[in-house]
């Protein structure tokens, strides 16, 4: 059934117990991957992610000749069990320079850098390319790297689309920048086993350090001769539900909610599992360097709430992902009366009452996740293009409307009728 291209979510006026699922880690999903079919043998992958970013990974290994078995996974149905091959580091297959092995990674950051390092194990000519919005995003220090270790990178502007011509794995050294993303690290990271590669990384940062240290912490955990794997549920995700808990118990009428997430992690590799603690304090300056990953998006929406000014720093990252976020969020919290100020790489949001508005998401799941939240309590939002939570997160609206325990018991409006949404329509394919 199709999702609605413009809802509305109406505002809750009672308290809500519940403890909801969310799906699996993008980020460990979209590694895991890599790492299993770098692996000897069967690896059983649980509680992975089955969304738009990690079809997109799935269907790329595929298309180089993995077996990758997917089943269905019973506590979750955004997640699936993957049980993927492994070939020791052999690619299966590859094009010529005449017609590359053509890779279409859509909006996936991890897919299209992951990839790019993973087929120079192999041997022949891959063409990646993505999405318009993929096209633009940064690629240069990847490719910076690949061609120190001797492969050749061929790319117009160092972005994708790019081919490039694969040789197999050998002995070499490179030097690779995580200023503008950590992903160009990880993706080499998670082929250095295989591929006798010597990885140097520069230009570390608090703000990205962290998704390498997941990326050097997997790799030691993850079973290299097959077995089992279990994914972690994604962090980020789980924002927006403690961020809904937060939300609800400063009004009268929700005061006594309680929404607990479903197998929360006491340790985990992700940096966003901090967000319950940050938002607990909830500080008046919040860094995205040191202190959150992307959920630091959450808390810039819920900030309009708080009792205090709060400034919002080291937002650089987040103006070359999806979609320019420092520019969106700023525009849409604007359009629903908030007084937002950017100045540099930061935002400074003030507590003030807010209003209803029409929602531009950019495509982006994480503004349509993110004012899907507000929408709890502010009326009259209305989310333009919601399916782009199928990027990471396809039920999510779908969590919004169950009834509770497992959901929120929302209504959801299609905002073109005034029609109330069943669960069934609120799943984005």
């Amino acid at each position: 059934m199709p999702f609605p291209g413009f809802i509305e979510i109406v505002p809750l006026t009672a308290s809500v117990q519940a403890e909801v699922s969310v799906p699996g880690s993008k980020s460990i999903t979209n590694r895991a991957l890599i790492l299993a079919a770098l692996a000897t043998g069967k690896t059983e992958l649980r509680g992975a992610l089955w969304s738009e970013d990690t079809q997109m990974m799935v269907n790329c290994l595929r298309n180089l000749g993995f077996d990758i078995e997917v089943q269905p996974d019973p506590g979750e149905n955004s997640n699936r069990t993957l049980l993927v091959t492994g070939l020791g580091g052999e690619i299966p297959k590859s094009g010529s320079a005449a017609e590359p092995l053509e890779l279409f990674v859509g909006n996936a950051g991890t897919a299209a850098r992951f990839l790019a390092a993973l087929v120079c194990l192999g041997e022949g000519a891959y063409r990646l390319s993505g999405v318009p919005r993929m096209h633009e995003r940064p690629q240069a220090a990847l490719f910076e790297a690949l061609r120190q270790l001797g492969y050749r990178v061929e790319s117009a502007n160092d972005k994708l689309p790019a081919t490039i011509f694969a040789t197999g794995p050998r002995s070499a050294e490179c030097v690779v920048s995580i200023e503008e993303s950590s992903q160009f690290a990880s993706a080499l990271l998670l082929c250095a086993r295989v591929s006798k590669w010597v990885v140097n990384v520069i230009d570390q940062n608090a703000d990205e350090s962290p998704y390498v240290s997941m990326t050097t912490d997997l790799i030691a955990e993850f079973p290299r001769e097959g077995g089992t794997f279990q994914i972690e549920p994604d962090a980020s995700s789980a924002s927006y539900f403690r961020g809904a808990n937060w939300l609800l118990q400063r009004f009268a009428d929700t005061r006594d909610s309680e929404i607990l997430v479903a197998s929360w992690m006491e340790h985990s590799l992700q940096i966003d599992a901090r967000f319950p603690a940050v938002l607990e304090k909830f500080p008046s300056r919040i860094s995205r360097r040191d202190q959150l990953g992307d959920s630091i998006m959450t808390a810039i929406v819920l900030a309009p709430f708080a009792e205090e000014p709060k400034l919002f720093t080291e937002l650089g990252r987040l103006r070359l992902q999806e979609c320019e976020r420092v520019k969106a969020l700023k525009t849409e919290l604007t359009k629903c009366g908030a007084k937002v100020v950017e100045q540099g790489d930061t935002l400074t949001v003030y507590p003030g009452p807010l209003h209803g508005a029409g929602i531009e998401t950019y495509n982006d799941h994480r503004m349509a996740m993110c004012f899907g939240t507000l929408a709890l309590k502010v009326p009259e939002i209305k989310i333009k293009n919601p399916a782009c939570v199928r990027k990471t997160f396809p039920n999510f609206f779908e969590k919004i409307a169950l009834p509770p325990p497992h959901g929120l018991g929302a209504r959801i409006l299609d905002a073109g009728e005034a029609r109330v949404l069943v669960t069934a329509e609120l799943h984005a394919e």
